[in-house]
């Protein structure tokens, strides 16, 4: 097979260009060693996590941090630290499998993400030589236990509008921070907290390392939750909390695009902790229909059943494979920086900056296919799924947090659409031009000639066809609402969902191209059959988004128009979705696991 050089894309670049299958990664692609480190993950979650799940819910008295202990002492909380703070300096892609893998892991999940992610990365990717030399090592190694002091009572999806502040002392040697956070994992028994203050009237907030030892913090007791009962979640209050002014993390006023660029890792590690809790509900539902017997049958024979499970298994497929496309494209963007001479910690951010919008993209589809497969899952079991004697009734809860963590997922769907649109105004994407071509070939007679027959040519005509229906909707929105179209959030929705949709289902097809490429077509049938399916799904999820934002904002002749464009954009030929289903659900029943 004759190999093409890699080429780096810039992040939203999808949305106009067509990705060739040879330039994204899938997971059938990591090696040996992170295969292994994946294996450790499961086998920690197996035998500490798993059967302790009930005194974890209960918050017994230090499990929680024996459990970061033990996860420290394996390194599972330094896979993506640079080894030379005791860590295994692992790229990002093999971070977001150790995500994967722990995400099966309820609570536990929420407490090892939050300490290795927003706990412990400000410092990494933002302090000094001094602050990471002080704090990483015993971060990494769980020594110390770390939380992310943000959201406030007044201040949630607006978080610069936070009221914590910080004045400098008589002395001029230590901030004094007063002020109220709340929802605060780790919270309990963090040692070391990002805390996100005003200095003075300053218009944007500052970020402090602060130590639980310096004093002035005090604490409402464990908040009472629908969900991730095991993880400790409080509020946490500054009384002159004393901070040595060298603990200030980066420049005065970085801490909201500290906060920002954090969030945006945040949001993808959450695509791919869902991922793994949906593997194991898969697998848990699919075990169950093998055992459970009404009419004489095991309810996997019937046909309600197996929808379900093959459903479920093809959204996860789906999000898995956009999830670690987007990993790659990040990697491989910091590989680009560091050789242009960027230092690696600037190249970190910045590379998971330029692939903000697929972090959104994740966050939202990731917590979505999770919710979709807990609630099929509660449903396959049936009375015994609203028993919390067995696992779906924990799983259902545990999920349901997600839509709301690291930025809504109605925020995310927003700023999908913002930064594209100001991508699109610096020039760095040309989103315009493509739209107006679209609106050109609007005018023209349809082109009805013959698509190549050889292996997804149909596909990905359809693909770009969706992509055409994105640019059509998203260009006539911005050309008749001009400066209102920030306010039009049901507008800006119904295009995120289209470009979000496309971007998951381009990043299914392009994964099953790659696995007929490696492992031929006969091997990969079933994998086949998902990306159909969940095509087709997203033919009809466009179709209704777009429909819904043209009678939002158009009129007339023009919106007959584009309603003609839409109808022709989303068209495709019949595919029996039924027998699709019916094929993947076998495999799965057969293996009695989720198997792909």
């Amino acid at each position: 097979m004759e190999t093409k050089e890699k080429i780096v894309i810039k992040g939203g670049e999808f949305v106009i260009k067509e990705t060739n299958f040879q330039d994204i990664f899938i997971p059938e692609e990591f090696d040996e060693e992170q295969m292994m480190i994946k294996k450790t993950c499961e086998d920690f979650l197996e035998t500490e996590v798993t059967p302790y799940l009930d005194r974890i819910d209960n918050q017994e008295e230090g499990l929680m941090q024996s459990l970061l202990d033990k996860a420290g002492e394996l390194g599972l909380l330094g896979v993506s630290i640079p080894e030379e703070f005791g860590g295994f300096g692992k790229n990002f892609n093999t971070s977001m499998l150790v995500t994967d893998a722990v995400g099966a892991g309820h609570s536990f999940a929420v407490s090892l993400s939050a300490h290795t992610g927003i706990g412990t990365l400000p410092i990494l990717y933002y302090g000094n030589e001094e602050q990471k030399n002080k704090y990483i090592p015993k971060l990494s190694t769980g020594e110390f236990k770390a939380a992310y002091c943000l959201t406030e009572p007044n201040a949630g999806s607006d978080a610069n509008s936070g009221r914590t502040t910080a004045k400098l002392n008589a002395e001029g040697t230590h901030y004094l921070i007063n002020g109220q956070k709340m929802w605060i994992t780790n919270g309990g028994f963090a040692d070391v907290f990002i805390v996100f203050a005003k200095i003075d009237d300053d218009k944007n907030l500052s970020a402090f390392i602060v130590e639980k030892s310096f004093g002035g913090i005090t604490m409402n007791p464990e908040e009472h939750k629908l969900g991730i009962k095991g993880s400790s979640t409080r509020q946490v209050f500054f009384n002159d909390c004393p901070v040595p002014k060298e603990n200030l993390l980066s420049d005065r006023e970085n801490g909201f695009k500290i906060a920002v660029n954090i969030l945006n890792i945040g949001r993808i590690k959450l695509g791919a902790a869902a991922i793994g809790s949906s593997r194991k509900v898969v697998t848990q539902a699919i075990k169950y229909a093998n055992e459970r017997v009404q009419f004489k049958l095991p309810i996997s024979k019937f046909g309600a059943i197996r929808y379900k499970l093959a459903e479920m298994a093809t959204r996860n497929f789906a999000v898995e494979s956009a999830a670690y496309r987007a990993g790659q494209n990040i990697d491989d963007a910091y590989d680009a920086l560091i050789a242009e001479g960027m230092e690696p910690a600037k190249a970190k951010l910045k590379s998971t900056e330029q692939f903000a919008i697929e972090c959104a993209i994740l966050k939202v589809w990731g917590s979505e296919m999770l919710d979709y497969i807990v609630d099929e899952g509660v449903q396959i079991y049936g009375g015994m799924g609203y028993s919390a004697e067995a696992p779906m009734e924990r799983s259902y809860r545990d999920s349901r947090i997600n839509r709301i963590f690291e930025g809504t997922n109605e925020v995310n769907r927003l700023l999908i659409v913002d930064m594209l649109l100001k991508r699109a105004l610096k020039g760095e994407l040309d989103l315009m031009g493509p739209a107006q071509m679209v609106a050109s070939e609007l005018m023209a007679i349809p082109d009805f000639g013959e698509i190549e027959d050889t292996l997804f040519a149909a596909e990905k005509k359809i693909i770009r066809n969706l992509k055409k229906t994105g640019l059509m909707i998203a260009g006539a929105a911005v050309q008749k609402l001009m400066m209102t179209l920030q306010k039009e959030q049901e507008i800006l929705m119904n295009i995120a969902d289209i470009i979000g949709s496309v971007y998951v289902a381009e990043s299914t097809l392009l994964r099953v191209e790659k696995l007929v490429h490696l492992k031929g077509e006969e091997k990969v049938s079933r994998q086949l059959d998902m990306a159909s399916i969940f095509l087709h799904n997203t033919i009809d999820k466009v179709y209704l988004a777009g429909k819904e934002a043209l009678y939002s904002f158009a009129e007339g002749d023009e919106l007959k128009m584009m309603l003609v464009g839409l109808r022709r954009f989303t068209k495709a030929e019949p595919f029996n979705i039924k027998e699709a289903r019916q094929r993947i659900a076998k495999e799965l029943i057969d293996a009695n696991q989720y198997c792909f």
